[in-house]
């Protein structure tokens, strides 16, 4: 009976600092999109998630690895809710159901739970090799993702145009997060969803 508690104890431990481990990650994740990089310091983060500042370095070894792992954590989040708009969509009207929500009023209000390109764009190319490698892979899976609905997937007019439709909607959310004029705002969701649509889409 001894022997099986002590056999416990360390799991159930480790099944602890992991929890704690997400939790911290999951905040820094929301933190950076909403105060970007350099606004997003470990005893903001550590107070947020309920700990102290000492606890920090049980679970990184620096602030730049605490960053790398809340952008790839942002990542995720953002590619999963982006395959949960085109579950079960045809890939004819996928593409349409993705700008849609891409490019919607509640995207562009929801910054620390959006896409993490659109909120970390302009400070990525300043950011380490590893935040850099995050953000490069993100790209590179949406624009796969966003090829596959093509009717030319498979051929280079598809990858193509993933990379045009990929650098339009997520320039398109970052100027109508930018103005301060909410018609102008919809101007720009409005016009880039209207361009990236193929003709004779399905509405």
């Amino acid at each position: 009976m001894m022997c099986v508690m002590r056999n416990k104890q360390p799991n159930a431990r480790s099944a602890a600092k992991e929890a704690t481990h997400e939790r911290i990650v999951s905040v820094a994740a929301r933190a950076i999109r909403r105060q970007g990089y350099h606004g997003t310091g470990v005893a903001d983060i550590m107070k947020e998630a309920g700990l102290t500042h000492g606890a920090f370095y049980a679970h990184f070894e620096s602030r730049e690895a605490m960053l790398a792992e809340a952008a790839a954590q942002a990542c995720t989040e953002s590619a999963a809710l982006v395959a949960n708009v085109v579950a079960g969509e045809s890939s004819q009207r996928a593409l349409v159901t993705m700008l849609n929500a891409y490019l919607s009023k509640q995207h562009v209000e929801g910054v620390e739970t959006g896409c993490p390109l659109a909120a970390l764009g302009s400070e990525t190319v300043r950011q380490t090799p590893e935040v850099r490698r995050v953000a490069t892979r993100h790209i590179k899976e949406m624009v796969d993702l966003i090829a596959r609905q093509s009717p030319q997937w498979g051929q280079p007019e598809a990858h193509e145009g993933a990379l045009v439709t990929i650098a339009t909607m997520v320039g398109a959310l970052v100027l109508a997060r930018a103005v301060d004029e909410p018609a102008l705002s919809d101007s720009l969701r409005e016009a880039a969803i209207k361009h990236l649509t193929p003709p004779g889409a399905p509405g």
